[in-house]
């Protein structure tokens, strides 16, 4: 698509971003921001994650707290936490973390779950900036969640919304290791596997909390992947795969 072209389908759709909880992101900035996004996904498919040795595999862990469990329904992101990792290894001083502002009225059973007060919203940053920031953040990485589809469905409608292209981010599910230890589960509380692996619960329902719990699970799972002598994604895939 050519800028002209880019700039007509952009003027098309200014008027549709208007009706939904993401709107207000338009003109230059968005084409730059659409643009940067692009760039991401073509070195996304031309870095092969599924070969690089775990012990050098680069993730982002992520998190979002949310104010229910359906976006397209008109649920929505309110804060977004993440922490970078390198095989096993957490980047302690390379975390993110952002409230999303909204001026919708939060439920009692959401503040008391998350600590965070309607108040702290209004004055957060807009979500288009929040979104660019954290794209910014995980770069081209593949990115890991604990229930996985939670987060990968938010961040497709809040990327469609903002800048109507697709989020296309690797996202792997913490099962996706916690399943070679025991195949016969597919999924469990982020609070049941921490217990299961020795680690201590601390900012429950934060998003930089959980995240940093979440790359805890990772970073326990990717050293008894490699004690199995899995060196590679791409062999964790094969080996799960077969036991379907």
């Amino acid at each position: 698509m050519g800028m002209n072209d880019m700039l007509q389908f952009f003027r098309q759709m200014s008027g549709k971003l208007g009706s939904n909880v993401y709107a207000g992101v338009q003109g230059k900035n968005n084409l730059q921001n659409v643009s940067f996004l692009r760039q991401l996904q073509k070195e996304m498919k031309e870095n092969n994650s599924l070969e690089v040795p775990l012990q050098e595999l680069n993730v982002v862990v992520f998190d979002l707290e949310t104010t229910g469990f359906y976006p397209e329904k008109g649920d929505r992101i309110i804060s977004i936490g993440a922490i970078k990792m390198t095989g096993h290894e957490m980047k302690e001083h390379e975390t993110f973390y952002s409230l999303v502002q909204s001026n919708l009225p939060l439920s009692d059973e959401i503040t008391t779950l998350t600590n965070i007060d309607e108040r702290d919203l209004i004055d957060a940053p807009p979500p288009s900036e929040v979104l660019m920031q954290f794209f910014q953040f995980v770069n081209c990485h593949v990115l890991v969640a604990h229930h996985a589809k939670h987060e990968q469905s938010f961040m497709q409608k809040m990327t469609w919304d903002l800048l109507r292209t697709r989020f296309e981010h690797r996202i792997i599910d913490t099962s996706f290791l916690t399943r070679l230890l025991n195949p016969s589960v597919k999924s469990m509380p982020l609070e049941a596997v921490c217990h299961d692996c020795g680690i201590e619960i601390i900012n429950r329902h934060h998003a930089l909390g959980d995240a940093i719990l979440t790359g805890h699970i990772w970073s326990y799972h990717l050293i008894q992947a490699q004690t199995m002598g899995f060196r590679n994604l791409r062999e964790v895939y094969e080996y799960i795969a077969a036991l379907k």
